[in-house]
């Protein structure tokens, strides 16, 4: 049974940052594609960021490019998500999700299998 756990998630001041982590509990994490995904209150579920299994391949949405950083440690079977110079409309509840997923569909939420319970981010004004 695959379970993806997200943590660290809060309330900050717009500019401030967050760092997510998402727990994974298979043996072979390193073979799936993480994404970062955020779904705000009436609106559809968007693609954040995501990276392949090695790590060598990453690829953000354009909204965060130079602000947000995803990472890996598959010592850890952890993925992270660095969110820097955080804006009021990041707002959202964030899900990592797991899969065998290719490049070209990174930022296509049904290409991945697995997906967390979701953490709350809220960027005040």
């Amino acid at each position: 049974q695959v379970q993806l756990v997200e943590s660290g998630g809060g309330l900050v001041q717009a500019g401030g940052s967050l760092r997510l982590s998402c727990a994974d509990s298979r043996r072979t994490f390193s073979d799936y594609a993480l994404g970062w995904f955020h779904q705000a209150p009436g609106k559809e579920r968007e693609f954040v960021a995501a990276i392949s299994g090695n790590g060598g391949t990453t690829s953000y949405a354009d909204s965060v490019k130079g602000r947000f950083t995803i990472s890996r440690d598959n010592a850890k079977n952890t993925v992270y998500l660095q969110m820097n110079s955080l804006k009021p409309e990041a707002t959202a509840v964030y899900y990592c999700a797991a899969g065998r997923v290719p490049a070209t569909s990174y930022r296509t939420a049904r290409a991945y299998i697995y997906w967390g319970q979701g953490t709350q981010v809220t960027v005040s004004s």
